[in-house]
């Protein structure tokens, strides 16, 4: 059979069947079958070995043509397709504009997050840096150089999750504290925020796992008096002008002296209330001048520098401030809480 008739009635045929297809799968198959790697336009190339060779450039011509023409048919059935199912489909999906929207559900930040860059911004306004340290810690900052010796208390393993002798999950952000020191750049203001494991129960206000903002100053001459003078003000800031502290003597092993410092009750103004527990004080924070054996561990000469610390759990300020009577509710992603931060 002449070699115009066999593509004249390949295209008829392809045309045809074009023409049947009903929807995009069919009109693929239909394009596999003729243009496709075994289709059967590119059989009839590969025969072109079996053409003369003066006639293969007018044959190469008449397949390309060929070609061209149901890729044309392809393209324009394949629109004509896409048009007819939108229609359809804007018949059959009715959307009524009149219907409320779906509100999306955005986010915001946590009341622990809220209340850390209020702390953050307060001691920020007072000239101290933010600095963070790892999670988990050699323990010899965590207890050594803070004048925890080893057969302290604070290292029993009921107390503290140790990941072998030297290695635990830090209990307190001290230990960035004592990095910093032995970077000996000094004078030294700083806030350490970060979160601290120890080995506690669950209930309302413990975890094994909360967050601690602890504060470190250190420079020539400083006093208890600078110490009081600091929480004062951090005190006014974060729960009102009219806030009083009082400083009630304590004991920490990296501190000396210590203390404990109530602040007045910002819901009765000190006059007693439940809140309070009828004593018009709240407990808040402790700390005390930095121990010398403590400076002396991390490079300080303490016969020419002093300085004070601080330490204060997060959770505890949001729980004050917000008041919020349970700590669990803090990390049981319960949206119905958190939303009304």
């Amino acid at each position: 059979m002449d070699m115009k008739e066999i593509l004249k009635g390949l295209v008829e045929n392809a045309k045809q069947r074009i023409s049947e297809s009903e929807n995009p799968e069919k009109l693929n198959d239909v394009r596999v079958a003729y243009l496709g790697k075994k289709g059967e336009l590119t059989a009839l190339l590969k025969s072109m070995k079996d053409v003369a060779p003066e006639e293969r450039p007018a044959f190469g011509q008449m397949v390309n043509d060929v070609r061209k023409e149901i890729e044309s048919m392809l393209t324009d059935t394949q629109k004509e397709l896409a048009a007819r199912m939108l229609e359809k489909k804007m018949k059959t999906e009715v959307i009524d504009v009149t219907l409320p929207a779906k509100k999306a559900m955005i986010g915001h930040r946590h009341p622990n997050t809220i209340a850390l860059e209020e702390v953050e911004r307060i001691f920020i306004g007072m000239g101290y840096e933010v600095v963070e340290g790892p999670e988990v810690e050699y323990a010899d900052y965590n207890f050594t150089k803070l004048n925890i010796p080893e057969d302290h208390p604070a290292r029993d393993e009921q107390d503290t999750f140790f990941i072998n002798d030297s290695i635990l999950l830090r209990s307190q952000t001290s230990p960035v504290q004592a990095r910093k020191m032995e970077e000996g750049k000094l004078p030294i203001r700083m806030i350490a925020p970060g979160r601290v494991f120890r080995s506690d129960e669950v209930d309302a206000t413990h975890s094994p796992s909360f967050h601690q903002i602890e504060g470190l100053v250190i420079d020539k001459k400083i006093t208890f008096a600078d110490l009081k003078g600091t929480l004062q003000e951090f005190a006014r800031e974060l729960f009102g002008p009219e806030t009083k502290t009082k400083f009630r003597p304590h004991h920490f092993p990296f501190t000396e002296p210590s203390a404990e410092v109530d602040v007045s009750c910002f819901k009765c103004g000190g006059s007693g209330c439940r809140f309070c527990k009828g004593s018009g004080w709240i407990e808040i924070l402790g700390c005390g001048m930095v121990h010398p054996n403590v400076l002396r561990m991390c490079g300080i000469d303490p016969e020419e520098y002093t300085g004070f610390a601080f330490g204060v759990g997060l959770e505890r300020i949001a729980l004050l401030k917000y008041e919020i009577d349970d700590m669990r509710l803090l990390y049981e992603n319960d949206t119905r809480f958190l939303k009304q931060f």
